[in-house]
């Protein structure tokens, strides 16, 4: 481990880490009302004697873009400061527990972007001017959504890497799944519901598309790698009645190497014989968006930095893909390498259980540090 390096280690602040990180998780901010949380971190940076930039995405709503060191960044560290909104307004804050930090988007992904300020902020301790590395730091809203914060920022700016920290358990993802998002819309006829015979209802007909659809072999989870899940559906609200629309969501998560195209066209193929065994169905689907997965491989020079890292860090290095939906496909579509690392897990976030360990937040500040400090190496530069 390098000099540099140990200085920036030597600066990380454990208390000012938790300090920071809960008071992220005692700030709401889902989708579309992150500006409290976004005064906060933007008051932390300007003490820090930080210039810092709103990317302005909606009314009331902006990214914090800020940078150190000379010339354009090579990397950005990148965190979204908004979470899926709460169960229980009550109880979104946080909780300690042996170690574990519990909350509404302690993982998805509090824990990540509490990391990286940290880990910005003992860079700037370290290391004078002239030492520091040219890196950025970008924190956005909308990722829970449709990345729009992400996106304002990419109509400006294309560095070549970008680390993203989604929950990973600290593995390493420089490969992540594509998505898609199928609507399916079946619709029926009303009658009173005491009469259902002189109708047609929608709900059954969807009921029996799904059941086929989930037995096809295309999603037997014993045999193939895409991520089946029905996330949403609804039906028509007209009183005592027959339902005669009904509409359901469902995700797809597709491993680095399928085409979601391919896959929407294999959908079509599988729905289109299934009014041979529902009697008088009418079905819609539809595609509204779709985002390709990526495999960047792990012969380049950030992997070779966590190679060094985690060692020092008595960490095991994990690399393996990004099952869920992130920014990173964003960044990748408009020509940037994305790595995503983070502390927490997919296994509870968005759910009530939410939580992390501490000691993987601190450590994640650590793996930033190193990161953005290996950045300037010609081999990080290069690859």
């Amino acid at each position: 481990m390098n000099a540099r390096l140990e200085k920036v280690w030597q600066a990380i602040n454990p208390e000012r880490l938790r300090k920071t990180f809960l008071e992220m998780l005692d700030i709401y901010s889902p989708s579309g009302k992150e500006e409290d949380i976004q005064i906060y971190l933007e008051e932390i940076l300007t003490r820090a004697g930080f210039s810092v930039e709103r990317q302005e995405v909606d009314d009331d709503r902006y990214n914090l873009r800020v940078t150190m060191g000379s010339g354009e960044p090579r990397l950005y560290l990148v965190g979204h400061v908004d979470t899926v909104p709460a169960w229980d307004l009550d109880e979104f804050g946080p909780q300690e527990e042996n170690g574990i930090i519990l909350g509404l988007g302690s993982a998805d992904m509090k824990g990540g972007c509490a990391a990286m300020v940290e880990a910005w902020l003992a860079l700037a301790e370290a290391l004078g001017p002239e030492e520091r590395p040219s890196v950025g730091l970008l924190l956005v809203v909308g990722e829970e959504e449709n990345g729009d914060g992400s996106e304002i920022f990419l109509q400006t700016f294309r560095p070549p890497w970008v680390v993203i920290g989604e929950p990973t358990s600290l593995a390493a993802s420089f490969a992540h799944y594509g998505y898609l998002e199928a609507g399916f819309v079946t619709r029926g006829l009303r009658s009173h519901s005491s009469l259902p015979e002189l109708g047609h209802n929608a709900v059954e007909s969807m009921l029996r598309v799904l059941l086929l659809l989930g037995n096809d072999q295309l999603f037997d989870r014993a045999k193939t790698e895409i991520v089946y899940s029905i996330r949403e559906m609804r039906s028509s609200r007209a009183g005592f009645v027959v339902p005669d629309r009904c509409e359901t969501w469902i995700d797809l998560h597709l491993p680095p190497e399928h085409d979601p195209f391919v896959l929407q066209d294999e959908i079509r193929r599988i729905v289109a014989n299934f009014d041979r065994t529902i009697p008088g169905l009418d079905l819609n689907v539809t595609f509204d968006f779709s985002s390709a997965g990526y495999n960047l491989g792990t012969d380049n020079g950030m992997a070779q930095i966590l190679r060094e890292v985690y060692p020092a860090l008595g960490l095991p290095l994990q690399m393996d893909a990004f099952r869920s939906h992130s920014d990173g496909n964003l960044f990748f579509a408009a020509g940037v390498k994305p790595l995503i690392l983070g502390p927490g897990s997919l296994e509870t976030a968005h759910t009530p259980d939410e939580r992390v360990f501490f000691e993987e937040v601190s450590s994640a500040a650590r793996i930033y540090a190193a990161l953005c400090v290996g950045a300037a190496r010609p081999e990080a530069k290069c690859r």
